[in-house]
């Protein structure tokens, strides 16, 4: 394998970890019921202020906890207007990714484009020297190991703990879940809290590790918390597949950067390409339950209608019963 597909493939292992932590987070948030749409502006805003941190007290450390703490604080704003005030989640997220937004590019000016610090390699000896999957796995910062554990662990809290099965339970019947003993509001301040922590990280990851910097409007990160939310519907709302369309725009994004010298393609429209693409992948895992597929598969011949069937079982994604809901005790 030639040295451009390595470092095509190993760009899209770091590329993916910022997306991957903010859907996986909106993945906790909606799994108990919550819309949260504040993600874009909050990546903006965490990824500036993780910078100017770090900049100014030259610690790495400290600008990720202030993209957690700022995450944590904008999903707290969502918690209480939704579940204590019960406004609605929709207008709320809008005006907090509008705000968020402003805020970033009016706070972070007199930081443009100035230098930093940020987050080296660590690669890991032995495993960084293994053909084709050293290079591609093993010669990352730490963040990108930390991706793949923590993409294990969050399907196995999902999936594999009581208190998982209790996260389920309050997206899908949360009133069942109540009547079983389960505090439901109180477990979806938490996740929310919990998951506006990790969408916070995600904007650090950016500024401190994969797009180094600060610059405003040209720093080229907003949209991403849409395609954070767009992923975490492709991925069906459970974290192996979210981890997969991470990885699948990462893909998309690494491979609009590689051909960017060899084509004459427009740099802009290879730029924006991975957006579209997301778009109509989103839209192919939703048509499944559209009517007029559902005709359109009777009036074809039963071998083609068997597997066009099972392809559109497989992609089809379903939301928590609850999702948006308000709870009310009775």
């Amino acid at each position: 394998m030639d040295n451009t597909t390595l470092t095509t493939l190993a760009g899209i292992m770091e590329y993916a970890v910022p997306i991957l932590f903010a859907a996986i987070g909106e993945n906790f948030i909606e799994k108990s019921g919550i819309t949260n749409l504040s993600v874009n502006g909050a990546i903006l805003l965490t990824a500036m202020a993780g910078f100017v941190v770090a900049l100014n007290t030259g610690s790495l450390l400290l600008g990720f906890l202030i993209g957690a703490l700022i995450g944590m604080a904008v999903a707290a704003v969502v918690a209480f207007s939704s579940i204590t005030l019960r406004q609605s989640q929709v207008a709320i997220g809008f005006i907090l990714a509008t705000l968020c937004r402003d805020l970033a590019y009016f706070l972070g000016a007199p930081y443009n484009n100035k230098p930093g610090i940020f987050l080296t390699k660590m690669p890991i000896d032995f495993l960084v020297d293994i053909p084709v999957i050293g290079p591609i796995f093993f010669n990352h910062h730490i963040l990108v190991y930390a991706s793949y554990v923590f993409i294990i662990l969050a399907y196995f809290y999902l999936y594999k703990t009581r208190p998982g099965l209790e996260l389920q339970g309050i997206g899908e019947r949360p009133a069942a879940a109540y009547n079983r003993g389960v505090n439901v509001n109180l477990q979806r301040y938490v996740y929310t809290l919990v998951g506006g922590a990790l969408i916070g990280l995600a904007g650090p990851m950016y500024s401190l590790a994969v797009k180094i910097g600060w610059s405003g409007q040209l720093s080229g990160l907003d949209g991403v918390g849409w395609i954070a939310l767009a992923i975490t519907i492709f991925g069906g709302w459970n974290p192996l597949r979210v981890a997969f369309g991470a990885y699948f725009f990462a893909g998309l994004q690494q491979l609009g950067i590689t051909l960017q010298s060899n084509t004459q393609i427009p740099i802009q429209i290879l730029q924006a390409a991975p957006f579209p693409l997301m778009i109509f992948t989103l839209l192919l895992v939703n048509i499944g339950r559209a009517e007029w597929v559902e005709r359109e598969l009777a009036a074809m011949p039963e071998k083609p209608r068997v597997v066009l069937s099972k392809i559109l079982r497989t992609i089809r994604t379903s939301p928590p019963a609850s999702l948006g809901v308000p709870f009310e005790r009775e």
